[in-house]
This record gives C-alpha cells, structure tokens and sequence, in this order.
C-alpha cells in the first residue's frame, strides 16, 4: 500500500492513503466536505433560497396533497447531509480499521497520478463535469416532480399514513423490491447493451477498488435513469405515507454507499439491518462486480439481492474472506443455480424490457389518475 510521503501534504485520500495515526476526528474533518466546491456551494444556495420562499411566502407555493415547501427543503437537506455525513463515517472506517476491507491492500497498489480509486487525472476531471449535471438534473427532477405531481412527496395528510403499522411495512418492502427489480434490469442494461456501457457506465467502473465516494461518481444520465427508474416510477406505483418515505429515502442513500464502501462487517449500519432478508446482497457483492469491469456481470441488484438470484447473476464475490458477514447463501453456493438459464441474457430488448414496463406502467398510473397519487 502506497502511504504519503512527506512532501505530498494535502493529497491523503487522494493519491495516497493518510497516515496510519490519524486521529478518527481527523477524519471526519477531511472528508465531510470533500466533493466539488462549485457543486457545494450551488447545492447550497439552492437549499437556503428554497427554504427562504418557503418561510417568506408560507403556504403560497406549496402543492395540495403534497408535503409543504419547507418540507421539501427539509427533506433534501436531509439528504445531502447524510450523503456527507456517511460518506465520511464510511471512509473513516475505512482508513482507520484496515482490517475490515474487503480488496485486500495488495491490490491497491497505486501507478503515477492515479486516485485511490485507480482513475488518472483526465477521468477525475470528467467526473466533476458529471457531477455538475447530475446535481441541476437531479433538482430538476425534484422540482417537476413536486409541482406537477401532487401526492408524489406525501403529506402529513397522506391517506396511507393511516392504514395499520403491518401494512404500511408491507408496503415499504414492497416499494423496495419493485425499487430493486427496475434498478436491477437497468443496471443489468447498462453493462450488457454496448452503447449504455461505451457511452455511459462504463464511467462509474473506472474505479476498480470502490470507496464510498465512488457511489454517485457516474455519467450523469446513469443517475438520472436511476431516479427515474427507482426513486420516480416506485413512489408512483406504490406510494409510501411521511414517515416511510422519508426512512426509504435515507436508507437507500446509506445502502448505496455502503455497497461501495469496500468494507464489511457490523459498522454496515444498513446492510446488518437488511441481512435477514432473503439472498440479501453485502458490500462484497458490490465490490467483487467492481473488480472485474464490463467482465463482472454480475450481482446487480439494489437492496435484498433477490433478484440476482430469480435472474441467475448472483455471486458471492469474497464472502468467505469476511464469514463473519457472509449472508447463508454465500455459505452454501458460490452462484445462482440458475446463471444458465437467464444469467447469459444479453439481448438489447430482451434486458431493457423490464425497465421500459416499470416506466410505462408508472406513465399509465399517472395518466389516469391525473397526474396524481395524492
């Protein structure tokens, strides 16, 4: 493992790991707000001016059926926060506790102006022009979608804020695995499909040793059809009430960073919550696809991992080098049983189809309730 040299102040997490007694604050400190200045600075500025009309004009934008204005601002400051906030307690786990990485330290092994990651100087570059259009298209989104899809963000009035607590946790598993199956074939898509892998994915795989950071570090349309496929086509199809939506929201953001981490063991704090699940899916799943590029296809799905398994591209990557974490699947087969029969899929209209039905489900339900799931 390559460490800092004296005269390389400034670059620890970047081209070199920092040094080994690093307090744990220090960490923190370093890392919370590490992404791109112009990006914070204009999420920011977005947030307050957000929060600014809602407090100064009370009640006069806020949608009928949907959460109000401030709500909104509440909830993407949320958001952004726990991006910041995990992705610096990941990271700090990472560097402080060596021991509980998933690559083992010999395959980090870092070449001249190469990151952590292993991406050179004109790909980092090409990531924070990514980065600037997945932010104003992500708000983009979160704006359309407030205004003209009332309902979409609930509100305290939700009518299924007051159906039985068992029923609105059946509703949230299910919001998850219809969440995870369209994710599932457009991820599954992006790899398989050479124009979505030349043009878009393959972006996201130049890290070839992940670190949380790496979790949204994508071409911009691979965030944006993630919203659209996840994020916007489950809330239509089977809308949570307040609270759920708001656990799902930041779970999720904990779960994805967590699968990029490249860390395992109890201080996943979202995976050792849904490892009960069936075929649940861990942080080496993840890092495993990450290893091997266009070749990993494999272990795909986001949240449980059930998927993988009914589809046949399961894999437990390097479970068995962490049994402590290793789910009973990863114990007892190596792969799907049915890799055979649907893991080789690689035609173009055969793996998109799922995730234009997912869509155009979601564009039938909002067109016939009136563009509202209030």
């Amino acid at each position: 493992m390559c460490l800092a040299p004296p005269n390389v102040k400034g670059k620890e997490y970047f081209e070199y790991e920092p040094p080994a007694n690093l307090p744990w604050r220090k960490h923190f400190s370093s890392l919370l707000l590490s992404a791109d200045v112009l990006n914070t600075a204009f999420e920011v500025t977005f947030l307050f001016a957000l929060a600014f009309v809602a407090y100064a004009f009370p009640g006069t934008y806020d949608v009928p059926g949907s959460m109000r204005l401030s709500q909104l601002a509440a909830f993407l400051a949320a958001c952004s926060a726990m991006r910041r906030l995990y992705n610096a307690y990941l990271e700090a786990v990472y560097f402080t506790f060596p021991g509980r990485r998933i690559q083992p330290a010999t395959e980090h092994a870092l070449k001249a102006r190469r990151d952590l990651n292993g991406r050179d100087q004109e790909q980092l570059k090409s990531l924070v022009y990514h980065d600037r259009l997945t932010l104003l298209t992500q708000l983009a989104l979160v704006m359309t979608l407030y205004f003209n899809v009332p309902g979409f963000y609930p509100a305290d009035s939700s009518p299924w804020r007051e159906a039985p607590v068992y029923l609105r946790a059946l509703r949230l598993i299910a919001h998850h695995y219809l969440l995870s199956f369209g994710m599932y074939w457009a991820h599954r898509s992006l790899h398989v499909v050479p124009v979505l892998w030349n043009r878009i994915h393959s972006i996201h795989h130049w890290a070839k040793h992940p670190l949380s950071r790496n979790t949204y570090q994508d071409h911009w349309a691979d965030n944006f059809g993630n919203a659209l496929v996840g994020e916007m086509a489950a809330q239509i199809l089977i809308p949570l009430d307040p609270t759920c939506f708001w656990f799902s929201r930041l779970f999720r953001i904990m779960e994805s960073l967590e699968k990029h981490a490249g860390i395992s063991g109890v201080t996943n704090l979202a995976h050792s919550m849904q490892r009960w699940l069936p075929f649940a899916q861990m942080p080496h799943h993840h890092d495993w696809h990450h290893e091997g590029h266009k070749g990993c296809n494999f272990t795909f799905a986001a949240l449980g991992g059930v998927w993988d398994c009914v589809f046949g591209t399961r894999k437990s990557g390097r479970a068995m080098k962490h049994p402590a974490s290793a789910t009973y699947q990863d114990k007892n087969s190596q792969e799907s049983p049915l890799r055979n029969w649907f893991g080789k899929i690689d035609n173009p209209l055969v793996v998109l189809s799922p995730v234009v039905g997912v869509l155009g489900m979601a564009a039938m339900k909002l067109h016939s309730s009136g563009f509202s799931i209030a």
